[in-house]
């Protein structure tokens, strides 16, 4: 099955036609800059059948999201990351996305 690609100017075309959620599957393929735009503009992305995936059938809590962001970002700026600023930035931008 041929995969359908969505780049930046495809989500604001159909944001522009009032397409408020984008089915994703294994067949989608959504850039980076696109999955940003979809979320500016509020559009959910929402996960969609063929995956094995056990995640893709539970939605994780904000707190195991913001944990595993935390994380991640620590692993990559090393441990002299002030922690408080860093916990306000990613509760605050998970919140705006939930």
């Amino acid at each position: 099955m041929a995969k359908t690609f969505y780049t930046e100017r495809d989500i604001d075309d159909l944001y522009s036609r009032g397409v408020m959620v984008i089915d994703i599957d294994d067949d989608v393929v959504i850039t980076d800059q696109a999955r940003e735009k979809a979320l500016k503009h509020g559009m959910r992305l929402a996960r969609k059948g063929n995956s094995t995936s056990s995640q893709s059938a539970k939605p994780m809590a904000q707190d195991e999201i913001v944990a595993k962001v935390k994380s991640a970002v620590i692993a990559r700026l090393g441990k002299d990351v002030d922690t408080a600023l860093l916990d306000a930035v990613i509760t605050r931008v998970v919140a705006q996305i939930k």
